[in-house]
């Protein structure tokens, strides 16, 4: 088959769909990736082709306006920042959506109405591959909502899914998209082929499957590219054979509104606990100025292999960034900002392999020195080290490509 993979958000939301993409074409099948333009490269080094969506998800994260938004973890005021950004890239998206689609026979898209659009000028059929729930089910609220909404009971957790998706929708301008391609405002609600797959790259491990999804809804396990050679930055393998394992911190893709004070607020929380780490700069700056010799500032750098030399590690709880801890067997300490953030910190401690996740807005350096201390907890980290053993036994890959190839046979395609 030829297919087509649409891609957005940071590097934790894009590089699922480049491990998704490199499973589908060892398995024989061409493969092409539409993904912001500053994930090219990372796409080429994956061996996939790749069309660039404009912007660059990294520029806009590192606005003043949307570092304070950040900051203050207000939802709503994320979304119609961020939606205004979209409206303004939504008729060049639109062109080259459809560049990307020629020739495809199916369409593989995480979030957004792009893919959906593009098919439909194209005659194409569309197969849904998120990498957060978004099925509306009973079991839990919405994952883009505060976790307390649960306790309003499972009628209020199924609608909110259905609000959520139309945000999530919405905010890719699907009325400027649609008109940019000369499509009505309106979908057909015709279908015109089987129903697809929805494909989840969520380990059922981490998410149990709710009894209420229909059938056709499938949790693939998470879909991680394969380990490449790769050299450590100058001193890292000597810092990490210096003394005991580290712990990881940094906080992604998160633009800090102050990156000298949360640098200073983690050597405080490092301070009290006596504990190594390595500061991972991300997006946001993270560990400017000098640092004590007991902390090792470090690039961007793969998480499988950072992850698997540290004791714990401290994320903001992006989706691929909590992946790989669990799949790493060492216990996290989440601090998350806003979005899906919240669901993972909560799942991280439902599964009793973290402390309690402390808010980025509250986070200080008692509270981040006491989550600390409880990594070192000896059930804590064995529970963590069962669970990674677990995941690494999985190939959500190969089970997503089994159902993308069933699906695909179901169309008439080999």
């Amino acid at each position: 088959m030829n297919l087509t993979l649409f891609a957005m958000g940071s590097q934790g939301d894009v590089q699922p769909y480049l491990a998704l993409g490199a499973g589908l074409q060892r398995a024989g099948h061409h493969v092409r990736v539409a993904v912001p333009e500053n994930f090219v490269p990372l796409a080429a080094a994956a061996g996939l082709e790749a069309v660039a969506l404009q912007g660059n998800v990294q520029a806009l994260m590192d606005q003043p306006e949307l570092r304070a938004l950040l900051a203050r973890g207000n939802m709503l005021a994320i979304n119609r920042y961020t939606s205004a950004a979209a409206r303004a890239a939504a008729p060049v998206w639109a062109q080259q959506g459809l560049q990307a689609a020629q020739g495809a026979d199916l369409l593989v898209t995480g979030l957004g109405g792009l893919a959906h659009s593009v098919g439909e000028k194209l005659g194409l059929p569309v197969l849904e591959a998120p990498v957060v729930p978004l099925t509306p089910t009973r079991d839990f609220p919405a994952v883009l909502l505060p976790a307390g909404m649960s306790r309003l009971g499972g009628w209020a957790n199924a609608l909110s899914h259905r609000l959520v998706r139309h945000m999530m929708t919405q905010q890719g301008r699907p009325a400027v998209v649609r008109q940019t391609l000369g499509l009505p405002r309106r979908a057909p609600r015709t279908r015109r082929w089987p129903t697809p797959p929805t494909l989840y790259g969520v380990s059922p491990l981490v998410v149990p499957r709710p009894r209420d999804w229909p059938a056709h809804v499938h949790l693939t396990g998470y879909w991680f590219l394969p380990e490449a050679a790769w050299t450590p930055p100058t001193g890292l393998d000597a810092f990490l054979a210096a003394g005991p394992p580290p712990v990881s911190i940094g906080f992604g893709s998160m633009g800090l509104r102050d990156p000298a004070a949360t640098t200073a607020l983690v050597l405080g929380a490092l301070a009290q606990t006596g504990q190594r780490a390595v500061l991972l700069s991300g997006w946001g700056g993270l560990a400017s100025g000098e640092l004590p010799s007991h902390v090792y500032a470090a690039p961007p750098l793969p998480h499988s292999w950072l992850f698997a030399r540290v004791s714990a590690v401290v994320h903001h709880g992006g989706a691929g960034t909590t992946a790989a801890g669990l799949r790493a067997g060492v216990p996290s300490v989440l601090t998350p900002f806003f979005g899906d953030q919240p669901f993972w910190a909560g799942r991280v401690r439902a599964l009793g392999v973290g402390p309690a996740p402390i808010p980025q807005r509250r986070l200080t350096p008692d509270l981040l020195a006491g989550a600390l201390r409880q990594t070192q907890e000896g059930a804590l980290r064995e529970r963590a080290a069962a669970l990674g053993q677990r995941l690494r036994a999985e190939d959500g890959v190969a089970e997503a490509v089994r159902h993308i190839e069933a699906y695909g046979r179901a169309l008439g395609h080999r």
